[in-house]
């Protein structure tokens, strides 16, 4: 399992992109996705809603367990990725590509963050 040098991680099993003009991409990692197993539903929070960081903003309901989304950053959600609201399994097949959740427009800087090598550590074993 690879995870993307470029993104930051949350001890949840969020991860979270480099940011552009003040928006950060959310989603889940792969090691989150394998763990759920087949995702068949995802509630995400609404566009203009505010999420804080640590808490739940929605789930996502697999085939084993409905599982809650935490939020590792604060702000504003700008966008929901649509794609995953109609079809849940891209979280599964390309949890750091088409498979990202939402997007943040960043309230400060986002604190607690791991870096990729810092989340394998956390995840193995």
């Amino acid at each position: 399992m690879s995870n993307p040098q470029q993104l930051r991680y949350s001890k949840e099993h969020e991860w979270v992109s480099p940011v552009e003009d003040g928006v950060a991409t959310i989603g889940i990692t792969e090691f989150a996705a394998n763990a759920l197993g087949d995702v068949v539903y995802a509630q995400l929070p609404d566009v203009g809603s505010t999420v804080a960081a640590g808490e739940t903003c929605g789930e996502l309901e697999s085939t084993k367990s409905v599982s809650d989304l935490y939020c590792p950053v604060s702000g504003e959600v700008t966008e929901v990725n649509e794609d995953v609201v109609n079809d849940p399994s891209l979280v599964n097949s390309a949890p750091f590509e088409g498979g990202w959740l939402f997007k943040v427009r960043l309230e400060g800087e986002p604190a607690d963050l791991l870096s990729a090598d810092e989340y394998a550590a956390h995840t193995a074993g």
